[in-house]
């Protein structure tokens, strides 16, 4: 068996030699990381590694990426594969493919390489290491087929270092100590879903009833005193033996949007659980009380209203919610007391700010930054306050064949440029975003002038003055575009969150257990919104972004994470755990 001692201590020569099957015929990449010896860790050397191809030259990673095989292609068929990528094409199943899967394969590839001039490359045993279906595998191909030559040679990039990471793991016997069973139970809960064919999971359906079961039985298996409050969060406490203890919180939500990924607000709340459960086998205790709550709802997806478990959890939750209706005209009230729920305890489940030593949350960044810097792990600085604003648009409907286009009161026409504003006003500031997501036409038709048209608006951004003022130019804008095209417009505000920076005293052991844990420190923005938004108004709040796969899209099916990314998050989270100090 190798060592990482041994690869620190031999020749440059052996070092080559030992590594040789990790990057597919590139002794190169081995060669050149050899003089950063001595490696801290595994990772360390992974890191290393990645770093030599990362610098490489253009030429050297087209190199490099033709120099992997093609999936179930010629070399395959013929017996020609390395050793490790015979064992990862069977560990797929590729051998085992019909006569339909073969040719669309043998498709596909004389397609990607006509299009890009280089094989695909994917890492075929997955974000698990356990393997993707070939059915996964023919997805994937197809999507990627319709991406532009740069991206392919990125990704081509990122796929072979999972391979190779995969291949170091399998070389030094690293076992992963909590990723695979938070992928495992991510999985499990998938399985949950308002939809037969989606991953939904709205406030108070059975399908979230049954998840929160399920985490209710994990938290209390993991050695946590764990119960469902009154507003639908599943709590679990692993309890300090020192008195008069305080309390450190952490987790996120567990519904999701309409279709959405795996991982989302999920991460937060099994990670910790795995983290317990080792704990609890090693009967060791924390100096403080640490709190995991699997908070019941975050995206607003039935009752158009977010943050209803963790504005409980502070204290901040609004009553007359419960007479909110969902799209069946059912009450949150009555979807509670369905679910066995008693609404007037809800109060009761503020917690004491004096009680709390902070909130730390583990969430996928659902963006691509860390991706695109090959990094497993950041930490967040802030995250961005956020408005959002409905308006209806009223202009007059009429032929668009005989009215001039200097009479028209054209709804959709504001409309458009409204878009445009919002583009061209949020690209005045780094860390300022906006976005019309919704725009329609009510009874739009293809002969009529449109003469209504309703439009979302989302304004975010880290500094709130500059938030602020942002939308108050958006504001005044379209104001003046409806007086100048004489439309009505009525603006409504939906949401106006404060955003929430993090405490630099967390952020900063968060930062140190990652460089203790082998990886160096970066720190990013959070532009999405969180549940540690809403308890910072009662503690001090940090949080820990994973990188996400596929593009770093989220809130989607092709959402994605490694089981050695949700490791290395744990190990990062249990060490902070471990040398906090208040």
């Amino acid at each position: 068996m190798t060592t990482l001692s041994d690869l620190n201590s031999c020749d440059t020569a052996t070092f080559i030699d030992r590594l040789r099957g990790i990057y597919e015929h590139s002794p190169w990449i081995p060669e050149r990381a050899a003089s950063r010896r001595p490696f801290a860790n595994e990772t360390a050397l992974k890191l290393a590694l990645q770093a030599v191809v990362s610098a490489a030259t253009l030429d050297e990673q087209l190199g490099l990426i033709r120099a992997h095989p093609e999936l179930a292609g010629k070399a395959a068929v013929a017996g020609q594969l390395t050793a490790e990528s015979t064992n990862e094409q069977a560990k797929s199943g590729l051998h085992l493919c019909s006569a339909e899967e073969f040719a669309t394969l043998h498709q596909l590839n004389a397609d990607y390489n006509a299009r890009f001039g280089f094989p695909f490359i994917l890492a075929v045993k997955g974000p698990t290491g356990q393997g993707l279906t070939r059915q996964s595998i023919i997805a994937t191909f197809t999507r990627r087929l319709k991406n532009q030559r740069a991206d392919e040679i990125a990704e081509c990039l990122r796929q072979i270092k999972r391979i190779a990471e995969i291949r170091l793991n399998d070389l030094l016997s690293v076992q992963l100590e909590f990723g695979p069973a938070v992928m495992q139970w991510s999985e499990e809960l998938a399985a949950w879903s308002d939809e037969s064919d989606a991953l939904t999971c709205a406030y108070m359906t059975p399908a979230h009833r049954q998840t929160a079961a399920q985490l209710l039985e994990w938290m209390r298996a993991a050695g946590m005193e764990a119960h469902i409050d009154a507003v639908g969060n599943v709590v679990g406490i692993y309890r300090s033996d020192a008195p008069n203890a305080k309390t450190l919180m952490t987790g996120s939500h567990y519904d999701t949007v309409r279709n959405g990924g795996k991982y989302d607000g999920r991460l937060g709340i099994l990670l910790p659980i795995a983290i317990v459960r080792h704990l609890h086998q090693r009967g060791e205790k924390l100096p403080f009380n640490f709190e995991v709550v699997g908070f019941a709802e975050e995206e607003g997806v039935r009752f158009k209203s977010t943050f209803l478990g963790s504005t409980a959890v502070t204290g901040r939750f609004d009553l007359a919610l419960l007479d909110q209706t969902d799209a069946d005209g059912v009450s949150m009230r009555d979807a509670l007391l369905a679910a066995g729920h008693d609404v007037s305890r809800i109060s009761a489940i503020a917690r004491n700010p004096a009680d709390l030593l902070g909130f730390v949350e583990v969430h996928i960044e659902q963006g691509p930054v860390l991706l695109e810097r090959d990094l497993a792990l950041g930490v967040v600085t802030a995250i961005a306050g956020s408005s959002r604003y409905l308006v209806d648009l009223t202009g007059l409907a009429s032929h668009a064949g005989t009215t001039p286009m200097s009479m028209r009161r054209d709804a959709a026409a504001a409309a458009a440029e409204i878009v445009l504003l919002v583009e061209q006003r949020c690209a005045q500031a780094p860390s300022l975003v906006g976005t019309v997501g919704q725009l329609q036409v009510p009874g739009g038709s293809v002969n009529v002038i449109p003469g209504a048209c309703n439009l979302s608006l989302d304004i975010r951004a880290a500094d709130d003055a500059v938030r602020l003022a942002t939308v108050q130019d958006v504001l005044d804008g379209i104001a003046a575009i409806c007086a100048r095209r004489q439309i009505e417009c009525n603006v409504q505000k939906i949401v106006d969150a404060s955003a929430a920076p993090c405490a630099p005293r967390l952020m900063r052991q968060f930062g140190d257990a990652i460089e203790r844990a082998g990886l160096p420190r970066f720190d990013l923005l959070s532009g999405a919104g969180h549940d540690a938004m809403a308890m910072a108004a009662i503690t001090d709040v940090a949080m820990l972004f994973t990188r996400c796969g596929n593009g770093g899209i989220s809130h989607n099916p092709l959402e994605t994470m490694t089981a050695d990314d949700a490791d290395i998050a744990a190990r990062v989270l249990l060490d902070f755990l471990r040398r906090y100090k208040a």
